[in-house]
């Protein structure tokens, strides 16, 4: 399984993402989740504590005399992955650009460097052939156009009940098909998340032409463990968005039918 989950910020891509990663991992797949966005979401949801102040992957590289970031000596795209990546509950291990902080972007400029490389090394990473990649882009088009999540098999555009949601979730998903065009064909899968109902799936699916393949409902759970900044699996596991990520699970798994309704 190697998904990324994308859509317009605040849809609920990191939820998604960080269930996802907790649920596989609890299956016994050894799980990786990426987490490119600058800003908090996916460690919150992940239930792995505060972000680190300094990313580890600054660790994986350096500069040279004109100012250029590369690779320390002996790191490589898998060593990278396999040795800047932290703990977090279920086993899963979370990969992280880092964190925009007082400082700004300059200050992770190399650790955001070796992220884009482990992102295109592990589409042949030998040491991860069996291991679930699982992405949290952050929200908007830009990383989608450029390509961020070159491992992925299945873009999850996450969108709720609205128009702006819609648009970019319309335009996210176009961006997607035409990066994987270049190398291998990639499933654009939409996620209606927050509904209340089959109106609102509906009104999803109007707005952007295009069917659902999953829905997750709102869920008031959900949003306790969000206001509380905790994971909503371990807030709020037996709650009925936690089920449906793991129906969606299923559903996107590589021996799963693509026809799978979304209720």
């Amino acid at each position: 399984m190697r998904v990324a989950v994308t859509g317009k910020g605040g849809a609920g891509k990191s939820v998604i993402a960080g269930t996802m990663a907790r649920l596989v991992a609890r299956r016994g797949t050894p799980v990786l989740a990426l987490d490119s966005d600058l800003f908090p979401g996916l460690s919150v949801s992940l239930g792995s504590g505060p972000d680190p102040v300094e990313p580890p992957l600054l660790g994986a590289s350096e500069q040279d005399e004109t100012g250029q970031c590369g690779w320390r000596e002996g790191v490589d795209a898998t060593i990278a992955a396999q040795r800047f990546a932290t703990a977090a509950p279920d086993g899963v291990r979370l990969l992280q650009r880092g964190k925009v902080g007082r400082a700004g972007f300059a200050a992770i400029i190399g650790a955001s460097k070796a992220f884009w490389e482990v992102a295109h090394g592990l589409v042949d990473a030998p040491a991860f052939r069996d291991w679930a990649l699982i992405r949290d882009l952050p929200g908007g088009q830009r990383q989608t156009g450029e390509d961020w999540a070159p491992y992925a098999d299945t873009y999850l555009v996450v969108v709720q009940p609205g128009a702006q949601s819609a648009l970019t979730a319309q335009r996210v998903a176009r961006l997607a098909r035409l990066a994987r065009l270049q190398s291998r064909q990639a499933t654009v899968a939409f996620i209606a998340n927050r509904v209340r109902g089959e109106d609102d799936v509906r009104r999803v699916e109007e707005l952007f032409g295009e069917p659902v393949f999953a829905s997750l409902p709102a869920d008031e759970g959900v949003a306790a463990a969000e206001r509380v900044g905790a994971a909503p699996i371990d807030h709020a596991p037996d709650s009925p968005a936690v089920a449906a990520i793991q129906r969606l699970i299923g559903a996107i798994s590589p021996s799963a039918p693509r026809s799978e309704p979304h209720n």
